[in-house]
C-alpha cells in the first residue's frame, strides 16, 4: 500500500511539472522567485560561456539541481529538440490537473464553468485564451495533447506568464474528457454561428463546459456530436464570426453576471 501511495503522489506531482524550453525563456522561468523550479536541464554539449553560466548560475542560486544529459536524451526530455538550444527547466504550476484528478474531486457546489480547447492550433492564440480565462470566472481549462499547439515559449508569452498559474486540465483527446464530464452530469456547450441560445442568455442549471473549436475548421464533428447546448454570440454589420481567442474572453467574463 505504500508503494501505490508512493506512485500516486508522485503520478500527481509530475502532472503539475511544466517543461520549459530554450535559452532565454529557462533563464527567465529562474529569475522569477515565484516559480517553482523542480530540475534544470543541460546538454553536455552546451559551451559553458554567456547565457549558459549565467542559467547555471541562477539555478545553483537558488537550489534548484542541475542535470546533464546527452543532446538526444534532453531532445526527449523538451520534445522540441529543434528549438530548445540545449537547455529545459521542470517548472511546478500548482493548478494543473489530469482530468482524471479533477472529475475525482469534482464538487457539488459551486457549479463549476470550464472551458475546452478543441484543436487550438495558434500558439499565440492559445496564450491569449489562457490568459483571460485564469483572469476571468472559469475554473478549469482543457487541454488535449492531441490537436491543441504545444505548450511552448510562444504560449508562455503570449499568455504573459499566466500559463505557470492557469487551472488546467490535462488530457490526451477532448473527446473522451467530455464523455467523462458528461457522465458527472456535466452540460457541454459549444459555439456555433446559427444556435438560437445566445450565450449571454444561456443559464447552466449546474456544472458546464463551453467549447472552443479550431481557428479555421470550427468545433470539430467528433465534438460537435457530444454537444448538449450549442450557443451563439450576437454579431452586428455583417460580421461572421471572432477571434478565438475574443470569444473565450467573452465566455469568462459572461459567467461574471451570475456571480
Amino acid at each position: 500500500m505504500p508503494e501505490q501511495n508512493s506512485y500516486e503522489d508522485k503520478k500527481a506531482f509530475f502532472s503539475r511539472v511544466l517543461t520549459v524550453y530554450g535559452r532565454k525563456p529557462v533563464l527567465g522561468a529562474l529569475c522569477d522567485s515565484n516559480l517553482a523550479c523542480h530540475a534544470l536541464h543541460l546538454a553536455r554539449s552546451n559551451r559553458e560561456a554567456g547565457i549558459i553560466t549565467q542559467i547555471r548560475q541562477q539555478a545553483e542560486s537558488r537550489g534548484v539541481p542541475v542535470k546533464l544529459h546527452s543532446r538526444e536524451q534532453l531532445a526527449r526530455l523538451s520534445k522540441n529538440g529543434k528549438q530548445d538550444q540545449g537547455v529545459a527547466v521542470d517548472i511546478v504550476c500548482p493548478a494543473f490537473r489530469t482530468m482524471d484528478q479533477y472529475l475525482g474531486s469534482l464538487p457539488d457546489h459551486p457549479p463549476q464553468r470550464l472551458l475546452a480547447l478543441d484543436s487550438i492550433s495558434n500558439p499565440q492564440n492559445l496564450g491569449m485564451i489562457i490568459r483571460s480565462a485564469t483572469a476571468g470566472q472559469i475554473d478549469g481549462i482543457i487541454w488535449s495533447r492531441k490537436g491543441n499547439a504545444a505548450l511552448g515559449p510562444l504560449v508562455i508569452k503570449a499568455s504573459a506568464g499566466t500559463l505557470y498559474r492557469a487551472p488546467l486540465l490535462l488530457c490526451p483527446v477532448l473527446p473522451e474528457a467530455l464523455r467523462a464530464c458528461q457522465a458527472r452530469g456535466v452540460e457541454i456547450c459549444t459555439l456555433a454561428a446559427d444556435a438560437r441560445l445566445s450565450l449571454f442568455h444561456h443559464r447552466p442549471q449546474g456544472h458546464c463546459v463551453y467549447v472552443l473549436g479550431n481557428e479555421t475548421e470550427g468545433v470539430s464533428t467528433a465534438v460537435s456530436s457530444l454537444a448538449d447546448t450549442p450557443l451563439s454570440i450576437p454579431m452586428g454589420n455583417g460580421v461572421e464570426s471572432l477571434n478565438v481567442a475574443i470569444t473565450a474572453s467573452l465566455i469568462a467574463y459572461s459567467n461574471y453576471l451570475d456571480r
